[in-house]
């Protein structure tokens, strides 16, 4: 994957992003397949919308259909007859959704499976093996999504067990890649720390020493209010590096996007 700039106007930026499976234009809008098409529209309406990639659910899709399905079709892909970029999310923020039923340990998570009750382990590694499986062409660190309301103690303990995540992720992707380098092409980091600026820049600093084919911004849309969000990408966006892809989670609300891409986000 190879992000090309082409045009800025203040901090806002258009280019491409590059993949083996086709070309993605940036500013992006990610349609959202929960388990890997669009709800209501056939992959070839997804293609006339202007739509270059996906959002896949990893938490979802390895639940039901699972993965090992996915695999024998030959990927998220061939499952959906989707013949561009896909991007899966890394099953955390599902399972921060869940917090009355989960169980959250320095080694992972466990928790009922919505669909039969089951009690399903999730952490970095598996994460990493189920995007693998998926042929995810983006996959995203797992992660715990910081709450809001979160005290700064609390947001400082979440955020640093989700650097200890990001490290074993990149880990474990590594080692898939290398086993098989034709499936996937990067893997992003996400950015944590609650509200609070500094640790937001603790979070930047820990990812960029681990390294990542591009960044994320996680833990905002989950309830804070709009000028608590702008001021946490004001302090954050001027700090990514300018020559990888910068995704905003969550967001999906047209004046949301453009506060976004005002301020440099690219998805």
């Amino acid at each position: 994957m190879k992000l090309r700039i082409d045009a800025r106007c203040g901090n806002a930026r258009t280019g491409v992003l590059q993949f083996r499976r086709g070309d993605v234009r940036t500013p992006a809008f990610m349609p959202v397949g929960t388990y890997g098409s669009v709800k209501s529209v056939t992959p070839e309406e997804v293609r006339a919308s202007g739509a270059d990639i996906l959002l896949g659910n990893t938490f979802h899709l390895m639940l039901r259909p699972g993965e090992d399905i996915v695999r024998a079709h030959g990927g998220l892909h061939e499952f959906i007859h989707w013949d561009r970029p896909v991007l899966t999310d890394s099953g955390g923020f599902q399972v921060f959704s869940l917090a009355a039923m989960r169980k959250l340990t320095a080694d992972g998570v466990s928790f009922r499976s919505p669909v039969n009750g089951d009690v399903v382990f999730l952490s970095p590694e598996r994460s990493m093996e189920v995007q693998h499986a998926l042929n995810a062409d983006v996959a995203m660190i797992f992660d715990e999504c910081t709450p809001y309301p979160a005290g700064e103690n609390e947001a400082a303990a979440s955020m640093r067990l989700s650097l200890a995540w990001a490290r074993r992720s990149r880990k474990r992707y590594d080692e898939l890649r290398a086993s098989n380098p034709l499936r996937g092409e990067a893997l992003f980091g996400i950015v944590q720390g609650g509200i609070y600026d500094a640790l937001r820049r603790e979070s930047l600093h820990g990812l960029l020493d681990i390294g990542f084919d591009g960044y994320a911004i996680g833990g905002l849309a989950v309830g804070e209010p709009e000028r608590e969000r702008l001021a946490v990408m004001d302090g954050l966006c001027p700090q990514l590096l300018d020559d990888k892809p910068r995704y905003l989670m969550g967001v999906g609300k047209p004046l949301d996007i453009l506060g976004a891409v005002l301020r440099g986000v690219d998805m």
